[in-house]
């Protein structure tokens, strides 16, 4: 799923778009073993990684567990 359908006029350049895309991807694969927790929405995840961007971060990894962990969703310890 890409990110381009959440950024709300917010404007990155191409190669920090693709990056907030595979961090969203990676989120949503970590949400998907969360084991009955209730996860958040496509669009709280994507819009929680797009804040974080904006202050700077461009690590996919870092981008996905720190929206993870703001959107307080706890993850296995086994999660990609």
């Amino acid at each position: 799923m890409p990110i381009r359908a959440y950024l709300d006029g917010h404007r990155f350049d191409p190669e920090t778009t693709r990056l907030m895309g595979i961090a969203f991807e990676m989120a949503l694969v970590a949400l998907q073993r969360t084991d009955g927790i209730v996860n958040p929405t496509h669009d709280a995840v994507a819009k929680k990684i797009i804040e974080i961007a904006r202050t700077g971060e461009r690590n996919p990894q870092r981008l996905s567990a720190l929206a993870i962990e703001q959107l307080g969703i706890p993850i296995p310890p086994d999660a990609p």
